[in-house]
């Protein structure tokens, strides 16, 4: 018979009871309650074996100490670590792999990620993808040493070396970051000039706030590693940017010069230097050339002088002929030397050639120049019969 048919079973949950007015049997309820406990755990009913109700407490705080335990079990993934505190306070630090700790409150476990690559922007944000970067001048002006203001935008990123460290040491390790990053580019920049910090000095400049990032917080314990620093952008300000520019433009107009005439001077010395060197060769092949011919002619001088002392006469004669035809060689004229005149008959033979060959005489005077050349053949050894004659006559 079914509960809600007339005459069924009056203590059926769903009857209405508050509609009857008489409450629930409370030992009746225990038992079906542990009846359906030991049927879960394989015993009966426990109201029908003369269970109690005390039994069915210490039952139901074991099956929730059980549960209670199993919560304990955690389980750190890989890049890991899992850091275990007592009541707050540090207990140890677990690798990778499943692990137990006492159930809480007792012990807690926070899992911390070390193998994250993390970022932080200092003197700009981001502001996604699409959009431009957004700078931060109370994070990004700041001075140089020769006084001048420079706005510096840097990207820093770190891992975490020690989890204990980054969870216990800093109460905001990304806060404490950018803090220690900006007092230590601060430093660095302002003992920078300008131009150092916006031609050939960032990447020194980037190792050194590097190194001293990582220095200040090594000494803090912050359990933090930064990995690396880059300059996003370094500029003036946009109020003296146009400046900045022309002053940058000028300097690179001067560098181009200077390399233009470095250029110059690199192709012209040599050249100077190989005509010097030239010049000197010359010099000193002339200076070895006069040397020979002066002690060629000494050493000619000598024998010479050798042959004079043996015939004086003969050697001053042969002397002064080889002289005269010397002079004389390369002339066209000839001297003819009359037997018993005083007097030497001089004829412009080259005059004579070049009239005989511009002007063509007539054909009926062709008979009267064979008579002329043999006039002039017949004094030319004339005189040349005279000539030797006067010498053997000064020699004897």
């Amino acid at each position: 018979m079914s509960w809600n048919e007339p005459g069924g079973n009056k203590k059926d949950p769903w009857s209405g009871r508050e509609q009857q007015g008489t409450p629930p049997d409370l030992e009746e309820v225990m038992r079906s309650l542990q009846d359906k406990i030991g049927k879960w755990f394989g015993g009966g009913t426990g109201g029908r074996r003369g269970g109690s109700p005390m039994k069915t407490v210490g039952l139901l705080a074991a099956v929730a100490i059980a549960i209670w335990a199993l919560t304990s079990i955690y389980i750190v993934d890989e890049g890991n670590r899992g850091v275990v505190t007592r009541f707050g306070k540090y207990v140890e630090t677990t690798l990778p792999g499943p692990h137990w700790h006492l159930p809480a409150p007792i012990e807690s476990v926070t899992i911390v990620n070390v193998e994250q690559q993390r970022f932080i922007e200092v003197g700009y944000r981001s502001g996604g993808r699409q959009q431009s970067l957004g700078s931060v001048p109370r994070e990004a002006l700041m001075l140089t040493q020769d006084e001048n203001i420079v706005d510096i935008r840097l990207a820093i990123q770190y891992q975490i070396k020690d989890a204990k460290n980054y969870l216990f040491n800093v109460l905001d390790p990304d806060v404490t970051l950018k803090q220690v990053t900006e007092s230590a580019e601060r430093g660095i920049i302002g003992k920078s000039s300008m131009d150092f910090l916006l031609t050939e000095g960032r990447g020194s400049i980037v190792d050194e706030i590097k190194a001293e990032i990582q220095q200040i917080l090594d000494q803090y314990h912050a359990g933090i590693r930064v990995i690396t620093v880059n300059f996003v952008d370094a500029q003036p300000p946009e109020e003296v940017q146009a400046a900045f520019d022309d002053a940058i433009k000028a300097r690179e107009d001067e560098q181009r010069l200077k390399n233009e005439a470095q250029a110059y001077a690199n192709e012209v010395i040599p050249k100077a230097r190989g005509a010097a060197a030239r010049l000197a060769e010359e010099a000193e092949a002339y200076k070895l050339k006069l040397i020979a011919k002066a002690q060629g002619e000494a050493g000619r001088f000598k024998q010479l002088l050798t042959e004079y002392e043996k015939a004086p006469d003969v050697t001053r004669e042969r002397l002064y002929l080889d002289t005269i035809e010397s002079v004389l060689e390369n002339t066209n004229t000839l001297m003819l030397d009359v037997k018993g005149g005083n007097n030497i008959i001089y004829l412009p033979i080259d005059k004579l050639q070049r009239q005989s060959t511009v002007v063509e005489p007539p054909r009926e005077t062709e008979s009267a120049v064979p008579a002329t050349a043999e006039a002039v053949e017949g004094g030319v050894k004339g005189a040349r019969s005279s000539a030797t004659r006067g010498r053997e006559g000064r020699s004897q």
